[in-house]
């Protein structure tokens, strides 16, 4: 039996899962188009389930589509070690965001049952669902269930922009799981993730140590206004919903910048009622993404946005509604998994940083529940969510390579700890 030191992981085996799902979805620019809880979702979720369990992997499904394949370990009233990300993408996604962390855990187990290396905890790999929330806000819904962030009942009855349930789609898949989210405790949640910024890309480093997310809040607003004929009704007169989002959205750039260099906010969805060329628009949906590493700051960026919605649009005798539907609190990571990862970087002999994510992963919820942590790889450019989205063979190859020995790494501890 080979010790854990000695186990490698075979790149071009990851490089070829990760072009092989490419193609579940693949959009003409190279990139995917995987909407959760789509037949697309579902035939990826096949293709995953298949494979693990090739690998002896028994696989299992929540209430809230989470996927779990996994492998025994020694000890069998020992929780398992997870590793895993998600495999859903955006409308124009890329190849890698989410995607890498799935393939690259299945990568980690098909070394550990190819080697015959017995673990002392069980080892599992998770597909969660709905981390991106472009179909179903908000993000990150099943793990967030799954570690008490969200009521069960709400996330199943959210809805997509065509008035299908989360429930029914998941129904609709085949992957409406008979265990209850949540009841599945870890003693560990590792997930790789590529960067989604620049920082690793241009310090030349292969291995980002994350000790922990920054805060996010998500708002969802509508502006109620008048519709009315362009040509016959006068400026002054008028009650232009798509006047005060516009103000709206150039107001949120300036309030994120007064807050620089941490802090962002973004209008990233926008729909104008009736959407017509020559009515004036009576209503607009919006959303609005703010982020930052300090409660502090995100809730004075919060009353300054909120603030300046209802002057902005009591100036233009609109009415505007509001909603909070994400409020994701900064997330510092457990310090024994780090080390694990930390170790594990020095081991391989890659250069690594520490680093905060500036986006949301599904790391930040498991983390209320379970020691959690993550590991980033560099993408180029910093670019994510996108077709161009990249990161190099050898990079992937790195992060698993980490991945699979923080996970050997923590599960020394745990045999340590109980022998």
């Amino acid at each position: 039996m080979k010790t854990s030191h000695n186990l490698t992981i075979d790149s071009q085996r990851l490089w070829d899962a990760l072009m092989e799902t490419a193609a579940i979805g693949a959009t003409p620019k190279g990139g995917i188009c995987r909407l959760t809880l789509t037949d697309l979702d579902r035939e990826v979720r096949d293709w995953f389930k298949a494979r693990a369990e090739a690998l002896g992997c028994r696989v299992t499904v929540d209430s809230m589509g989470a996927m779990f394949a996994r492998r025994p370990g020694q000890r069998a009233d020992i929780p398992p070690i997870a590793m895993g990300s998600h495999l859903d993408t955006q409308p124009t996604g890329g190849k890698f965001d989410g995607v890498l962390g799935v393939l690259g855990a299945l990568e980690a187990l098909r070394t550990l049952v190819a080697a015959g290396y017995e673990t002392f905890a069980p080892i599992e790999v998770v597909n969660w669902t709905n981390e991106e929330g472009a179909r179903f806000a908000p993000a990150m819904v099943s793990s967030g269930v799954f570690a008490g962030a969200f009521d069960e009942e709400w996330a199943s009855s959210r809805t997509d922009r065509a008035g299908t349930t989360f429930r029914s789609a998941l129904e609709a898949i085949g992957y409406l799981g008979p265990q209850r989210c949540g009841d599945h405790p870890l003693s560990a949640f590792f997930e790789l993730h590529i960067e989604q910024g620049p920082i690793l890309e241009a310090e030349n480093t292969a291995i980002g140590i994350v000790r922990g997310i920054q805060g996010i809040r998500w708002f969802e607003a509508t502006i109620h206004g008048q519709d009315a004929h362009t040509g016959a009704t006068p400026m002054h007169l008028r009650k232009n919903a798509l006047l005060g989002a516009s103000r709206l959205v150039d107001r949120i750039e300036a309030i994120a910048r007064s807050y620089a260099p941490l802090a962002v906010g973004t209008v990233g969805l926008l729909e104008v009622k009736p959407n017509s060329p020559n009515v004036v628009p009576g209503e607009v949906f919006f959303t609005v993404d703010l982020r930052h590493p300090e409660t502090p700051v995100l809730d004075a960026m919060e009353s300054a946005w909120l603030d300046t919605a209802n002057d902005i649009c009591g100036a233009l005798a609109l009415q505007i509604e509001t909603k909070k539907i994400l409020d994701l609190q900064p997330v510092r990571f457990d310090r024994t998994c780090i080390e694990c990862v930390r170790k594990a970087a020095l081991s391989s002999g890659l250069p690594a940083r520490e680093i905060i994510s500036g986006a949301g992963h599904d790391a930040g919820y498991v983390s209320r529940v379970a020691p959690s942590t993550m590991i980033f790889v560099p993408c180029r450019g910093g670019i994510s969510h996108n077709e161009a989205e990249f990161s190099s063979f050898e990079h992937c190859a790195a992060g698993a390579q980490v991945l699979l020995q923080a996970v050997l790494n923590y599960d020394r501890l745990l045999s340590e700890q109980r022998t």
